[in-house]
C-alpha cells in the first residue's frame, strides 16, 4: 500500500499542476503570436491596412506570455543564473540556496510589485479602462491585471518551492528532476 504524501506537499502538487497548465496555456500562445504578427505585417506592408485591435492583441499576448509563463519558468528551474558554485554543491545546500533566495529575494519583490501595481490595476478596473486608439481594444484593464497575475503565481510557486525545499533540507523527497528545456 502506497502512503499518500504530507497534506503541505499535496499542496504544493496541487500549485505546481496549476503553474504547469498556465504556463502551458502560454507556451500555446506564441503560436497566435507568431501568426498574429505576421498577419499585422502582411496587412500593414502588403494592404495598406493598419489592424490596430490585432496589433494590441499580439500585445496583450505577449504580456500574458511573459508575466503568465513566469512561475512555470521558475518550477522548471529555467531561469537564467550563474552556476558556478551552485552546480557543485550537493542537493540540500542547493536547496538551502533556493529557499534563501525565495525568501530574501523572489519573495519581497512579489510583495513589491503586487503592492505597487495594486492601485494601477484597480484604477484601470474601476474606469474599465479602454485604448487610447481608435479601433483599438476595449479591455486594458485585463492586460493590467496580468501583472497581478505574475504576482499571484510566482508568490504560489514559491511557497510550493519552500515546502518542497524544506522536506529536502529534512531528507524526506528525493532528488529533484532536472526539467531544463
Amino acid at each position: 500500500m502506497s502512503q499518500s504524501p504530507p497534506p503541505l506537499l499535496r499542496v504544493a502538487g496541487l500549485i505546481d499542476a496549476f503553474n504547469m497548465r498556465l504556463g502551458q496555456l502560454c507556451a500555446w500562445i506564441t503560436l497566435f503570436l507568431v501568426i498574429g504578427t505576421a498577419i499585422v505585417v502582411v496587412l500593414r506592408y502588403g494592404f495598406g491596412i493598419g489592424a490596430i485591435a490585432l496589433q494590441e492583441a499580439v500585445m496583450y499576448g505577449h504580456a500574458l506570455v511573459f508575466m503568465g509563463a513566469a512561475a512555470w519558468t521558475l518550477q522548471r528551474n529555467g531561469h537564467v543564473r550563474v552556476d558556478i558554485f551552485y552546480q557543485k554543491f550537493s542537493s540540500r545546500r542547493q536547496a538551502t540556496v533556493d529557499g534563501l533566495g525565495h525568501l530574501l529575494f523572489l519573495l519581497p519583490v512579489c510583495l513589491f510589485i503586487g503592492w505597487n501595481s495594486w492601485d494601477y490595476v484597480s484604477n484601470s478596473w474601476a474606469t474599465r479602462e479602454g485604448s487610447n486608439e481608435s479601433g483599438g481594444l476595449k479591455f486594458v484593464y485585463l492586460q493590467k491585471s496580468i501583472i497581478l497575475l505574475l504576482v499571484g503565481s510566482l508568490t504560489l510557486q514559491a511557497l510550493s518551492d519552500l515546502v518542497k525545499v524544506a522536506y529536502r533540507i529534512a531528507g524526506r523527497l528525493p532528488e529533484p528532476e532536472v526539467k531544463h528545456g
